[in-house]
């Protein structure tokens, strides 16, 4: 018989109710339609606002083309120093916007180059170039991009070019952004330096990269500029600053300013709030046993349970002592238990029973099956208990 028993574990002394009660800092105000702040490291919106309002991306689209044009890289399906061919196509992206890397149908650019037209210089021909080399059609890769959405459940995300400029039904909100920019930080690591440089020329044309806070804030690493006239100004950041306790990420998205010094501003405004009013604090490190606990029929009587890796939870400055981590697992484990499989939830609170975070419990080790009578043994004892 299965039943759900519960291991607390207590993560510091113990708080009255009302000192434990986690008072959510005050979030600046931002002149912006919508946005949202991100705490990678903690996996944890810190605040948001019309988060999920379906808005006109601009360039901000960019984000999910160069997406798919990695995971092309990846899949070997391209090479950086590969070169393309530049149809008329995106030679006539000129024609309609001032953003363009200058590539026209004489040319045949490597990937590396159309990557860093696309991103540093937000070519709109660049992302035609490298859509038709990913996908042999623009439409092609539209389908792509909006497979990518689907499988991650953005609800209010479609793509109907690769550029973003404006077309209707072409959307996607604050949220849906913060989770394509987080996977594409997380997935393409070794790519992800594109996004700090802070100019390119090609051509012969120099032009610098468009998110002014690269110049101003030496933690800040990225990401993508945005603007139409149906957009306004818009800025997905991303900064990385060093603390005691490790490394930690935030990523603001700004939707919708009316300039770019507006947009860079409410950004920075953004950022620095999330970093002096939250505290990010490391409960487990990665490989960590959080529990030890008995195996049924297994080769081994004991199993070591733990996350996937380092755990980091984002409290309001100061409440990192008021925190209670309670884990919760499915008893008896039967083996075989293989290495990664999930058997419960690590719950954390305030002590106060205010919920923080949960993350999977997962098997740190392999537990294969007994012997014949070692199983016959624990099958009698299980009958027993």
């Amino acid at each position: 018989m299965k039943r759900l028993i519960a291991l607390v574990l207590a993560a510091a002394s113990v708080f009255s109710a009302a000192s434990a009660q986690a008072q959510a800092p005050q979030a600046p105000e931002l002149a912006a339609r919508s946005y949202l702040l991100l705490d990678m490291t903690a996996n944890r919106v810190l605040t948001e606002y019309d988060a999920d309002k379906p808005n006109d991306p601009a360039s901000l689209t960019k984000l999910m083309t160069a997406y798919i044009v990695f995971g092309a890289l990846r899949d070997k399906k391209l090479t950086l120093e590969q070169t393309l061919p530049v149809s008329k196509r995106a030679w006539d992206e000129r024609k309609g916007d001032p953003s363009l890397m200058f590539i026209d149908t004489t040319m045949s650019p490597k990937v590396d180059e159309l990557l860093r037209g696309m991103i540093i210089q937000s070519g709109n021909d660049a992302s035609v170039a490298l859509a038709e080399g990913v996908a042999g059609s623009v439409e092609q890769f539209v389908a792509m991009m909006n497979r990518q959405a689907q499988a991650w459940g953005l609800k209010n995300t479609e793509f109907k070019n690769p550029t973003g400029m404006t077309e209707p039904g072409h959307k996607s909100s604050a949220r849906d952004l913060s989770v394509i920019a987080a996977n594409l930080i997380r997935d393409f690591p070794e790519h992800y330096s594109y996004y700090s440089q802070k100019d390119f020329t090609f051509n012969k044309i120099r032009q610098e990269n468009r998110n002014l806070l690269l110049r101003r804030d030496p933690t800040v690493d990225g990401l993508k500029t945005g603007f139409t006239d149906a957009a306004g100004y818009c800025l997905i950041s991303s900064a990385q600053r060093d603390f005691p306790n490790g490394k930690r990420r935030l990523l603001s998205v700004v939707m919708g300013t009316a300039s770019k010094e507006a947009r860079a501003s409410e950004s920075q405004k953004l950022l620095n709030w999330g970093y002096t009013s939250f505290d990010a604090v490391r409960l487990f490190d990665k490989d960590q046993a959080i529990a030890t606990v008995p195996v049924w029929k297994g080769a081994a009587p004991q199993a070591k349970l733990g996350a996937a890796g380092a755990v980091f939870v984002a409290v309001p400055r100061g409440d990192g002592a008021k925190l209670q981590t309670k884990v919760e697992r499915t008893d008896p484990l039967v083996a075989p238990l293989t290495k990664g499989q999930r058997v419960g939830t690590v719950k954390i609170s305030t002590t106060a029973g205010v919920p923080v975070a949960e993350v999977p419990l997962i098997v740190q080790e392999a537990v294969p099956q007994a012997g014949i009578f070692g199983r016959a043994w624990d099958a009698l004892r299980l009958w027993i208990k």
